[in-house]
């Protein structure tokens, strides 16, 4: 170090003395051109190029001088300068005062501190020449750099390390496995102060690393993750690329060898044995083994399988997921009396094979595992294993046989078996069994139609160990017998109108057995023999079990007869064929136009004459329920009248009726309806006596009029017109059997009241004026002139 300053201090005078024989050799060229290219002394203008050395470019000054002495830099000067000292030389920038100083009178500059180009590469300094007595200044301002000169005094770093890289095994010569980079504070443009080379220190045996680039390589192919997994290497990097003198760093580099699969699983063992009940259940695990991979990760990811027929039939393998074992488990019930040992062969086999290592050997292994069954005491078997189903007839006789259930001992001792009935399933006790040969019985009569299935359990056991016991269900159908005659399925009922047609369609009946053949059912109808003859229905058989009830005639009267009791005879297919006979009830109802039924009554007549007399009872029951009701009811529309004429009469008296519909006058009859007026007025003729008229039942103002001026007034018109309606109306057989109400429109000849309006009373001296109905118009003229004010002559008449 101390020859390499020395050196550097001789570089750096020789280039000050370079510097300044540069300034000093400097020249000033004055010329003077004329612009018509005359002298000087003719031109009016002429242009001065002065060639000074005064302007610079850049100094050089050694980084990290370590002399006593301030390190000279460099001296500017001015060519106007005379040697006298007239003028003062000053700088100005960085570091200018302190760094560097400058000596006025001779320009010259040095650097007082020692510095350091990797902290500052240069300085940006102005010079500036002044006069020193009028303190003007001579040249313009000058501005120059300093440059601090590198040494080679930074040694190469890695500033990303420690490395950390990784390699699969059994990789080529020359796979990369990672780079590493040094730096060097140094200036590169400047010398091979930068310039870096590398090399591994330990470990060149397994890798390599490229001096220019950095990047580390295999040295060798027969990496193997196995033997290790892990290498450190230490890389060096030296600058002066790589000449004496030069300055070095290093790092350490990990390489980790990851796996790949080049290792088959293997089994540790070729046998393994385990031993297992018979009684064990299905998906019972007989035991566990495993095969080892050499690998890691996914590389040892196995899966295990049955290889050979009969293990795969009552075994299966499975592969734990977390320790990667082979489970066997039992795949079918294992009988000791059968075969008592088993050998099941099982093969590992890799999940993930790498292609690249195929030719390495194969990738899979084997093992027998052999599985000891061992004895135990065995529950009988039912044979067969499944449920029973059994049959047997509706009209079997107490103790028949429905059947036979079989159940042996599974052990070599083959113990007798017992039989029972659970009687929890058959706590009627319908059914018994023999315990010795399992025989089922009747024990009781059946009905199929109560319950058509018996679901009962059978129980067999050992006859010395009651403890080994098994079940079975036995479902025993009941076949059905014909002992159940069909029936209508319900109490029908129809209806026809007065008027109904020849063959007209009225009603469809269907009928219900409580049978159930295997053939079907099979429905035969036809009218009861008592109703054979009938000459106003016929019964069609529609052959889908169905029958529908037609009219033979026309017109029917309910006048006559409103109701038909029509029996219908039901006969089933059999064996044996049985029937019974229902009753349709047809009411004769009155219909409107469009045929809707608008009222029916409910007398009863029975079309048969020989009727059962529990029908008769019940039907006079019927009937007189029906009087009472009829009777209850005329007797509240009785009451309900007499009160209704009461508040009729109470009304007549008391109150004002109001009827203000105008109407159209004489000729018109048919506008409104008078019926409100003339129900008030409901009397007996007026008959002649010698006290005169009988006025008791004709209105106030009737006798008013009656006994002021004129004699008595004449309804007789209105009594013969009313009494030939009513005639009529109880002659007509097409009106309801009921009170109804009449109106009858009919005006008469005159009227003994002088007008039916209310708004006109009987008196001809009204003080109210009706002048003003003349200026409504047209429609009411008429009116107008009923109340217009009399003339003299008129009311004298």
């Amino acid at each position: 170090a101390p020859g390499w300053r020395d050196g550097a201090r001789v570089l750096t005078v020789a280039l000050g003395i370079l510097q300044c024989c540069g300034w000093l050799s400097g020249q000033t060229l004055r010329t003077s051109v004329g612009m018509n290219g005359e002298g000087p002394e003719h031109s009016p203008m002429s242009l001065e190029r002065v060639k000074r050395g005064w302007v610079w470019n850049q100094f050089f000054v050694v980084e990290e001088y370590t002399g006593t002495e301030p390190l000279y830099v460099g001296k500017i000067h001015s060519d106007s300068d005379d040697g006298d000292g007239s003028i003062k030389y000053t700088i100005s920038g960085e570091g200018a005062g302190t760094i560097f100083i400058i000596d006025e009178v001779t320009g010259d500059i040095h650097a007082t501190e020692r510095l350091d180009r990797e902290e500052k590469a240069f300085y940006t300094l102005r010079a500036q020449a002044r006069d020193r007595q009028m303190d003007a200044p001579l040249e313009p301002e000058s501005e120059f750099v300093i440059k601090v000169q590198d040494i080679n005094d930074s040694e190469p770093k890695f500033l990303e390390g420690p490395y950390i890289g990784s390699v699969a095994e059994l990789s080529p010569i020359g796979s990369s496995v990672m780079k590493v980079m040094a730096s060097d504070a140094d200036d590169p443009t400047y010398g091979s102060s930068a310039r870096i080379v590398y090399s591994v220190l330990d470990g060149e045996r397994f890798f390599s690393v490229d001096r220019q680039t950095g990047v580390i390589r295999t040295a060798v192919a027969d990496l193997d993750r196995e033997t290790q997994d892990r290498y450190e290497l230490v890389v060096k990097a030296t600058d002066m690329a790589g000449q004496m003198g030069g300055l070095s760093g290093s790092t350490t580099v990990t390489i980790v060898i990851t796996d790949v699969n080049d290792n088959p699983p293997r089994f540790p063992q070729k046998m393994y044995q385990f031993s297992v009940s018979e009684g064990a259940a299905v998906e019972t695990a007989v035991g566990r083994v495993i095969a080892t991979d050499a690998d890691m990760g996914e590389n040892t990811d196995m899966s295990y399988l049955i290889k050979d027929e009969e293990g795969g039939e009552l075994f299966k393998v499975s592969t734990d997921g977390d320790t990667q074992e082979a489970v066997i488990t039992i795949k079918k019930p294992l009988d000791f009396e059968s075969k008592r040992s088993h050998n099941v062969v099982v093969e590992a086999v890799n999940k993930h094979v790498d292609p690249r290592f195929v030719d390495m050997g194969s990738f899979r292994d084997q093992t027998i595992v052999r599985v000891s069954v061992s004895d135990v005491d065995e529950a009988p078997i039912f044979i067969p294993s499944s449920d029973t189903i059994m049959e047997v007839q509706e009209d079997a006789r107490l103790g028949a046989l429905v059947g036979i259930v079989t159940a042996r001992d599974p052990d070599m001792d083959n113990v007798p078996v017992r039989f029972s009935i659970d009687r929890n399933t058959d706590q009627e006790q319908i059914f018994n069994i023999d315990p010795v040969t399992g025989a089922i019985t009747l024990g009781k009569i059946l009905d199929r139609e109560t319950a058509g299935w018996h679901n009962i359990t059978v129980t067999a056991m050992e006859a010395d160990n009651t403890s080994m016991a098994s079940q079975t269900a036995v479902s025993i159908r009941i076949l059905d017998v014909n002992d159940n005659p069909p029936e209508l399925a319900t109490p029908y009922e129809a209806s026809i109108c007065e008027d109904a047609k020849p063959g007209q369609l009225i009603h469809t009946i269907s009928v219900v057995d409580r049978d159930e053949p295997q053939s079907g059912h099979r429905f035969y109808f036809t009218l009861a023999p008592e109703a054979s003859n009938n000459r106003h229905f016929t019964l069609w058989d529609i052959k889908d079990n169905t029958a529908g009830i037609r009219t033979q005639r026309s017109g029917f009267n309910r006048q006559e007869q409103n109701v038909y009791l029509l029996p219908i005879l039901v006969v089933d297919s059999g064996p044996p064929a049985l029937s019974s006979t229902g009753t349709l009830t047809i009411q004769v109802c009155g219909c409107d136009t469009d045929g809707a039924i608008q009222s029916c009554n409910t007398t009863a007549y029975v079309m048969s004459a020989a009727l059962s007399p529990g029908a008769l009872i019940a039907l006079l029951v019927c009937i007189l329920i029906l009087i009472v009701l009829v009777l209850l009811i005329l007797t509240l529309k009785r009451h309900r009248k007499g009160q209704r004429m009461s508040e009729d009469e109470e009304d007549m008296r008391d109150n004002v009726i109001k009827y203000n519909d105008e109407g159209g006058g004489e000729q018109d009859t048919q506008a409104y309806d008078m019926s409100a007026l003339r129900s008030l007025y409901d009397f007996p003729e007026v008959k002649n006596s010698d006290s005169g008229p009988d006025l008791r039942s004709v209105p106030q103002w009737i006798q008013n009029r009656v006994s002021g001026d004129g004699g008595p007034a004449d309804f007789s018109l209105f009594n013969g017109y009313i009494r030939k309606k009513v005639e009529q109306a109880d002659a007509d057989l097409s009106v309801p059997p009921y009170d109804s109400f009449q109106t009858y429109a009919f005006e008469g000849t005159s009227s003994p009241a002088l007008s039916l309006s209310s708004i006109r009373t009987l008196s001809t001296t009204s003080e109210q004026d009706f002048s003003y109905l003349s200026d409504w118009g047209p429609r009411f003229r008429q009116l107008a002139g009923y109340y217009a004010p009399a003339q003299p002559e008129e009311e004298g008449s």
